[in-house]
């Protein structure tokens, strides 16, 4: 009677904790990164006696938690989750410089200059037309200084967010190296170190869209992790982190460094949003030099005409511009109608053989041109980061659902598993109810 009562008792023990598992992964079904537990239960056998001559079974017992892992498509979620995070990330300050390039109305307000220019040539002897000139003057040089701020204010912006995202990345570094540090102290199986082993991999994901990440684990489960490929420094190894820095030149150039245990190394992300801030940087930057490019020569070949011919009072015309520093904001410095230079000179006031200097001009420098083929060539970039946006986005997805299949809880199944369960437990309180009433009858013979 005293096996039938231990082993009733050992399985009593074993199908609890069963339920108590299958009721966890029930209740965190929809958390996310909750990975499926299932109780080892393993049969209990005792030696070889010497009247018996073999082995028997004396029971089961729970050994402990199995929590469903799969490396490779955990590995693939952080992979996708980077290369998109990345792609976003760029996409964004490629939104930021169309904005900044259109918003402004930069083209139309160099139209609006040159067309100014063919009424003042109509009608040269006259203030109204010229005053209108220099009305599109002022509007242009509005423009450009609007223009190259909006594009100074998106560099500004992408400074923060790359000292946030930096920021939270070392934050979540040292968050994974105190995860390491307790699963060091975690006993094999146990509903603590699956917990600790879920958040490590949470942790991992949230690095991954900052910058991509190499991960390798020891047999305790503690993540060493890498930055910037396989090959790269290392960020967090047991409960030791290092700390990642942001820096940009002023061309734009991004530099991210790593320091870890007093040793600095540079550090090239190729995913993650680290990855797209020093796209955004390159592309913002470049749209910035060449719209100060363009205000230079523009400002520059506007002088030059207007040094060539005379003003209606007969005397040499004088600068409309002034370039200042950043090359951008123009000032326009001319503000009397009378001072544009329209006739050549010794020729009168009714002349306008000058500006035909500026329909030259506008043929080539082309700055109409320019600013069309650099906001097209912006638009289309932006266009094309969308669609790949879009597909890696199905591939994320997919990458999820595909882990979610092999680790996350299929609710049917633990209701399934809940009635088995509940059975293997009712039945083996019966087993003992049946010992307890055998027991009491043989005892009442007496």
């Amino acid at each position: 009677m005293s096996d039938m009562l231990s082993i009733g008792l050992s399985s009593l023990k074993a199908y609890q904790t069963a339920l108590t598992t299958v009721s966890e992964n029930i209740a965190s079904a929809g958390t996310a990164g909750y990975s499926r537990r299932t109780t080892d239960i393993r049969e209990v056998v005792a030696p070889a006696g010497i009247t018996t001559g073999t082995a028997q079974g004396m029971g089961v017992v729970a050994r402990g938690l199995t929590r469903a892992a799969d490396v490779y498509k955990t590995a693939e979620v952080r992979t996708a989750t980077a290369d998109l995070a990345k792609t976003e990330a760029g996409a964004t300050w490629l939104q930021r410089v169309e904005e900044s390039l259109t918003g402004n109305k930069l083209g139309d307000r160099l139209t609006g200059f040159f067309n100014s220019a063919k009424a003042v040539a109509a009608d040269p002897a006259s203030l109204a037309p010229r005053a209108a000139m220099l009305e599109a003057a002022s509007s242009i040089a509005s423009s450009f200084a609007a223009t190259g701020g909006a594009l100074d204010g998106a560099m500004e912006d992408l400074d923060k967010s790359a000292q946030t995202a930096a920021t939270q990345l070392n934050s979540l570094a040292r968050s994974l190296g105190r995860v390491n540090a307790g699963l060091g102290r975690q006993q094999e199986g146990t509903s603590g170190q699956a917990a600790l082993l879920d958040e490590r991999d949470r942790l991992l994901e949230q690095m991954s869209a900052i910058t991509d990440v190499s991960v390798m684990t020891d047999p305790a489960g503690r993540a060493v992790v890498r930055v910037g490929g396989v090959a790269g420094p290392v960020l967090v190894q047991g409960e030791n982190t290092g700390a990642i820095t942001y820096q940009r030149s002023d061309d734009g150039l991004v530099a991210y460094a790593l320091h870890f245990q007093g040793e600095g190394s540079p550090v090239f992300p190729s995913g993650g949003v680290l990855a797209g801030f020093a796209e955004g940087a390159e592309r913002i930057a470049g749209a910035r030099d060449e719209v100060s490019r363009l205000a230079t020569a523009f400002a520059e070949g506007i002088n030059t005409v207007q040094a060539a011919g005379e003003d209606l009072d007969g005397t040499a015309g004088a600068p409309m511009f002034a370039v200042d520093d950043p090359a951008y904001k123009l000032t326009l410095v001319l503000d009397d109608p009378r001072g544009i230079a329209a006739a050549a000179p010794g020729k009168g006031i009714r002349d306008n053989n000058n500006l035909a200097g500026l329909e030259a001009l506008r043929g080539s420098g082309r700055f109409e041109d320019t600013i069309a083929s650099v906001t097209s060539a912006n638009a289309a970039a932006l266009s094309a980061r969308k669609s790949v946006a879009e597909a890696q986005t199905a591939m994320r997805d997919s990458a999820v659902a595909e882990r979610a299949a092999a680790t996350g809880v299929n609710v049917d199944e633990e209701a399934v598993d809940l009635i088995r369960f509940q059975q293997a437990y009712q039945a083996s309180s019966r087993v003992i109810q049946i010992a307890r009433d055998t027991l009491n009858s043989i005892l009442e013979i007496r």
